[in-house]
């Protein structure tokens, strides 16, 4: 479905549902709009409210859940709270899934002693966590992150690597900027781009921002 008939019709849904809300929540929905900056149309807030509303209820079950030892974690609230699970799979998830090509099978050593986990942040491998905003390029943040971890493997700096110069520039491999993506195309202009630019070079926009591309190859190179 269209994204903009899916939202017209979620809106007439709730809309003649005629929802009520719940009063002792005014606070913390206000508190919620300052803090992430939502500003609604006057035909939209009550919906957008109604679902922040279903959102917060199931945040809560789920809370007691874990306290009754039926759940392994937490959730609370963000950013995304006023959005249907359609919504969020619709404006945040730009993964084109493809068939796998052959490849080579990874055999694991004879007597190898392989932890049961790591938490490759504390190993610092890790940048800090990033938002995508409403674009779909989380095709872009998956590269960038396994090209962060792989560059401070081999040289010992952790530097956050560029998304925007993904999304700009890598239609021709494959990806499509904001409308998804995936990340062997993003590799595969690495690759024959021969770097990417660093997050403070080229910085995240959210949204498509060419051509003509700012990549220079005397700016950073990042292929491991």
């Amino acid at each position: 479905m269209n994204p903009s008939l899916f939202l017209t019709a979620l809106c007439l849904g709730i809309a003649s549902a005629a929802p009520k809300l719940d009063g002792s929540l005014d606070a913390l929905w206000n508190q919620w709009k300052a803090t992430h900056r939502k500003l609604y149309g006057l035909n939209e807030e009550e919906w957008r409210r109604a679902v922040w509303e279903k959102n917060m209820k199931m945040i809560d079950l789920h809370n007691q859940e874990y306290n009754q030892g039926k759940q392994s974690f937490t959730m609370a609230m963000n950013t995304f709270g006023d959005m249907t699970s359609e919504e969020f799979r619709q404006v945040m998830n730009g993964l084109q899934n493809q068939e796998r090509k052959k490849g080579k099978v990874f055999w694991e050593p004879l007597f190898a002693e392989i932890p049961p986990s790591v938490d490759w942040r504390e190993e610092g491998y890790v940048t800090p966590v990033k938002d995508q905003g409403h674009c779909g390029s989380c095709w872009a943040f998956s590269a960038t992150g396994a090209l962060e971890g792989q560059m401070f493997r081999k040289t010992g700096k952790l530097i956050s690597l560029s998304e925007q110069n993904l999304v700009d520039c890598s239609q021709s491999q494959g990806n499509k900027g904001c409308n998804g993506g995936l990340m062997d195309n993003a590799f595969q202009y690495v690759k024959e781009n021969g770097g990417l630019e660093s997050e403070e070079s080229y910085p995240y926009l959210g949204r498509v921002n060419g051509p003509p591309y700012r990549y220079s190859s005397s700016a950073f190179e990042s292929t491991p």
